[in-house]
Order: structure tokens, then C-alpha cells, then sequence
């Protein structure tokens, strides 16, 4: 058994590994405006494609009304591609918020994990 289970630890540190990701993770933007506007950029490294989820959250990850374009679709295998996120203040002067990529790449699996990758960013109203 014990044998086993370290072939397996092998057997695992040997796989790629595989991270899905988002970019930028940070960011600072000034908006003279009751919103601002983030443009992020999820990637998936697997070589299928998967289901694309992006969501807002604030620092205590309550979900942000906030508007996202768009804010689920399939991403082809390696690949890459935009999405808008505008986040009112709500009346505030400045507003911290999580954007967060989530999918889960492995759908047919027996185990399914729900991968969630978060960038924080700062909106920063000027009047």
C-alpha cells in the first residue's frame, strides 16, 4: 500500500501541470464616471476546449452587479480572448473588486473540479 501510494506521488509530480489563467491579475483604473471598465483576458492551456464563466466580486466575495461581455462561453484549446467588465460604484469614491475566471476543465471526469482564477483591481472615481 505504502508503495502504491508513493508511485503515485510520482506518477503525479511527473504530469505537466496545467494552470488555467487571466490577464491582468492587478490593476488600478481612474474613471470620471459612475462605473469603470476592465478589459481581462482568461486562457485556457488544456487542448480541448472548456466552458468560461467570469464573475465580479467584491473584497469579501459577495457577488457585484456588474456588467460582463461576455460572461460565459466556450474557449477553443490554447486559446485566449477578451472580455469587458464594467463595475458601477454604487456611490462610492473608490470600489475593490475580485474579476475571477471559472470553469471546470475536466467535465467528463468522475471527480469534477471547479477551477477559479481572481484578479483584484481598483476603480478609483475623480470628479
Amino acid at each position: 500500500m505504502l508503495r502504491s501510494l508513493a508511485f503515485l506521488g510520482m506518477a503525479l509530480a511527473a504530469t505537466p501541470a496545467f494552470t488555467q489563467s487571466m490577464s491582468p491579475m492587478r490593476g488600478e483604473v481612474t474613471s470620471f464616471t459612475d462605473a469603470f471598465a476592465v478589459r481581462v483576458f482568461p486562457s485556457n492551456p488544456y487542448n480541448k476546449k472548456i466552458r468560461i464563466d467570469v464573475r465580479v466580486y467584491d473584497q469579501d466575495f459577495q457577488p457585484v452587479n456588474a456588467k460582463i461581455a461576455p460572461d460565459s462561453f466556450m474557449l477553443g484549446a490554447e486559446a485566449s480572448r477578451p472580455v469587458l467588465v464594467v463595475v458601477p460604484f454604487d456611490g462610492n469614491k473608490e470600489r475593490k473588486v475580485r474579476i475571477c475566471t471559472e470553469s471546470v476543465p475536466f467535465p467528463n471526469e468522475q471527480t469534477q473540479i471547479k477551477a477559479q482564477i481572481c484578479g483584484k483591481f481598483l476603480g478609483q472615481r475623480r470628479f
